[in-house]
């Protein structure tokens, strides 16, 4: 009782810095953001309302919203399936009885420690070098090179913290479940579709979702290992959402407007996919 009584009396206290930081830091911002989207503005000092022309303009004028959802579309597809697969399957290689377990784990882990912007340079350097020898040409001659790069790029470093996430579900497995399936004389297969599986979709459903919205976001590696490039009749080929909107903001005349049109309609699309994939996941979860 008394300890209910303290929590109630000192709550608002400790909960005050929390709802400060996420009100200045997120909801303030986005509510300036989702207003200037609205107006014509150089600086959010001169912001002129204009109505939904800039969202309008973002679809007529410049055409490339469309081009850049449809690569991170087709980016975020790939990197999900590729990365939650071979983090399972190292999860699952690292929770057997090897040695030089946690020397693995680590090294694995390591990568999601390196910054994005380095990441990208590091890795645009090791593939124009084995591009350059096999078909004499970079990453930035063709886009299915610069597409395919990012995938990389992006497992190579997403990889590790899925694993780690995957290996906390599977030593979550009660023993006792093992147990009865190995005594009912489960092979591999069976028990992992059946048992293992089934026990760490949380697991699923949380390295599903970062999966899914970190790919969809995706800007430094882009920006650092193809910068969009090549181009194909003015167009960035390579150009995910992110760097697309970056673009339209800081890069294209009057577009500021624009370009806050497009940031409000990406996050209104992360949204709308991460809402859709947490109720898929959770239902299967529940079942």
């Amino acid at each position: 009782m008394r300890v209910s009584t303290y929590l109630k009396k000192w709550f608002p206290a400790f909960a005050l810095p929390t709802s400060l930081a996420f009100l200045l830091a997120f909801l303030v911002p986005f509510a300036m953001g989702l207003y200037l989207s609205f107006t014509k503005f150089q600086v959010i000092t001169d912001a002129r309302w204009i109505g939904v022309g800039n969202y309008t303009r973002a679809f007529t004028e410049n055409t490339t919203f469309l081009r850049a959802l449809w690569f991170s579309v087709r980016f975020t597809a790939v990197s999900v399936i590729v990365v939650n697969v071979l983090a399972f399957t190292f999860a699952m290689l690292l929770t057997k009885a090897i040695r030089a377990t946690n020397l693995f784990r680590a090294v694995f882990f390591l990568p999601n420690l390196i910054g994005g912007i380095v990441l990208g340079y590091i890795w645009q350097l090791l593939l124009n070098a084995i591009l350059g020898k096999l078909v004499q040409h970079d990453l930035t001659y063709n886009p299915a090179y610069g597409f395919w790069g990012l995938v990389i790029v992006n497992s190579w470093q997403m990889i590790g913290y899925m694993m780690i996430i995957y290996i906390a579900g599977i030593q979550n497995i009660p023993g006792d479940v093992i147990e009865a399936a190995d005594i009912d004389g489960a092979r591999f297969w069976p028990r992992l579709l059946r048992v293992t599986i089934p026990m760490v979709a949380s697991s699923i459903t949380i390295c599903t979702f970062l999966t899914l919205t970190n790919s969809l976001k995706l800007f430094d590696q882009n920006l650092s290992l193809t910068a969009g490039a090549p181009q194909q009749g003015g167009v960035y080929t390579t150009s995910g959402l992110s760097l697309d909107i970056f673009r339209t903001f800081y890069a294209i005349r009057n577009h500021q407007g624009v370009g806050q049109a497009k940031a409000v309609m990406f996050f209104v699309i992360v949204a709308a996919i991460a809402f859709v994939q947490l109720r898929a996941t959770r239902s299967r979860e529940e079942h």
